[in-house]
């Protein structure tokens, strides 16, 4: 078994998850929101993810291949795609 030094342990684990979900940060404009979702979590690495802006009544659907489909109104059910299987959502469930 390998061990883990202190600082290690300290640090972030270097994993990146396959699918996110966020919710729109109202205190950013768009372009930061898009942004985030492009640099942090797209360019690191994520699959799939879900911007949802409830408000808007849209959801932004980035993938790793740098593609962006938007949905709008929030009134059908998406996929979890190729990254999840068999993952379905309502966005009825959000209004």
């Amino acid at each position: 078994m390998a061990s883990i030094s202190w600082t290690e342990l300290t640090k972030f684990a270097g994993l990146v998850p396959d699918f996110v979900v966020e919710v729109v940060d109202p205190t950013r404009s768009g372009f930061v929101n898009d942004l985030r979702m492009r640099t942090t979590w797209i360019a690191n690495g994520v699959k799939l993810a879900w911007l949802i802006d409830v408000d808007a009544d849209k959801l932004w659907i980035y993938r790793a291949d740098s593609s962006v489909k938007i949905v709008s109104p929030l009134n059908q059910t998406i996929t979890g795609e190729d990254v999840l299987p068999g993952f379905e959502f309502d966005l009825r469930l959000l209004s």
